[in-house]
């Protein structure tokens, strides 16, 4: 139960970084008036704009949202960190496989679909060793 609650709020919480780098996105680069995320066609000019930091967030949001809910996850968990955060990782990988599908970023952007992982295993290394060297500290 313990792992399931772990996963749940590690993908609150890494969805809640996602939307925060999306929201400093759009406050530092605005959509034109009219522009949603709902309107495919002015959204995909708007990103046509975009200069290459405003995508270099957009990258940084996504990677954020394994790392940080992978963290958080792992942080919960108690005897499957890693599993739980490469969870995390996974249903990032698929929500960002459906956002490259649905939203027409630059082709080079696919880049960041084994950072997914990448980023979910190294929040899971990150726990792993804080705890074992926490461990370490109390034994002497």
């Amino acid at each position: 139960m313990r792992d399931i609650i772990a996963v749940l709020v590690g993908w609150i919480v890494g969805m809640a970084a996602n939307m925060a780098f999306v929201f400093l996105n759009v406050s530092l680069y605005p959509m034109p008036d009219g522009v949603t995320f709902n309107n495919k066609e002015g959204f995909a000019a708007y990103i046509e704009t975009l200069p290459l930091t405003a995508l270099l967030i957009v990258l940084v949001a996504h990677v954020s949202q394994a790392f940080f809910g992978g963290l958080v996850a792992a942080k919960i968990s108690k005897k499957r960190r890693t599993t739980v955060a490469m969870i995390i990782g996974v249903l990032s990988l698929i929500g960002g496989y459906i956002n490259m599908q649905s939203i027409p970023l630059p082709t080079w952007m696919w880049i960041e679909m084994p950072l997914y992982l990448v980023f979910a295993w190294l929040a899971a290394y990150l726990v792993i060793a804080c705890n074992n060297s926490t461990n370490r500290a109390h034994l002497t």
